[in-house]
């Protein structure tokens, strides 16, 4: 049975959310919808960010605590950059922001975080939820859209796709998701990251 709290919860999460592993490294994407409850507060949000040069962070949830923690997480990865002399790796960004939002379990940041990225040890991608569970996995789903896109997901991917071929997966899954729900949907912001570098692209759901 479902508490009140995790109902509310579910009330302002509105969002669809995917990231996706490949053979050339990794594609975060969401729609650009901002929902609370039944009202549209926005069309142009953003749930998708460059964090370093390769690593890339992707939300559903709470607009404003979205922005405090990629504020901090940040300010983390380029003080590491500076002391260190080299960028963080995924797995250790993932640890610290999953110890972060441990450390305010009392008070939580609602919402679900994706992170992703490419390093020496190769692409990777890994999913938390409010008290900073920790969950590696090859493709990741969060928000209200969730199941219907990891239904795409799940009957189309495959270890051995391109990012290109990832970037288009992700925006049929987060098609599927906005024709079925209501506070998702009006663009999908794309973050392509490779060896290379980090690549943004946005499309437009509105004719």
């Amino acid at each position: 049975m479902t508490s009140e709290s995790e109902m509310g919860y579910q009330q302002i999460q509105g969002a669809t959310t995917v990231g996706l592993v490949c053979s050339d490294g990794v594609v975060l994407a969401s729609e650009k919808r901002v929902s609370w409850g039944r009202l549209v507060t926005s069309r142009h949000g953003q749930k998708v960010f460059k964090l370093t040069d390769n690593i890339g962070l992707a939300f559903a949830g709470l607009m404003s605590d979205m922005q405090a923690l990629v504020r901090e997480a940040s300010a983390y990865a380029n003080l590491f950059r500076l002391e260190k002399g080299r960028p963080i790796s995924t797995k250790s960004m993932s640890k610290l922001i999953s110890n972060m939002l441990f450390n305010r379990r009392m008070m939580p940041l609602i919402m679900e975080t994706v992170v992703g990225g490419v390093d020496e040890d190769g692409p990777s991608l890994f999913s938390m939820d409010l008290m900073g569970s920790l969950i590696p996995d090859d493709f990741i789903s969060a928000g209200s859209g969730a199941p219907i896109a990891m239904g795409v997901l799940e009957a189309e991917y495959s270890n051995d796709i391109d990012c290109e071929a990832g970037a288009e997966l992700v925006t049929k899954a987060i098609k599927a998701a906005v024709a079925r729900d209501a506070v998702s949907g009006d663009g999908i912001d794309i973050l392509i990251i490779r060896a290379g570098g980090a690549e943004e692209r946005s499309i437009s759901l509105r004719g």
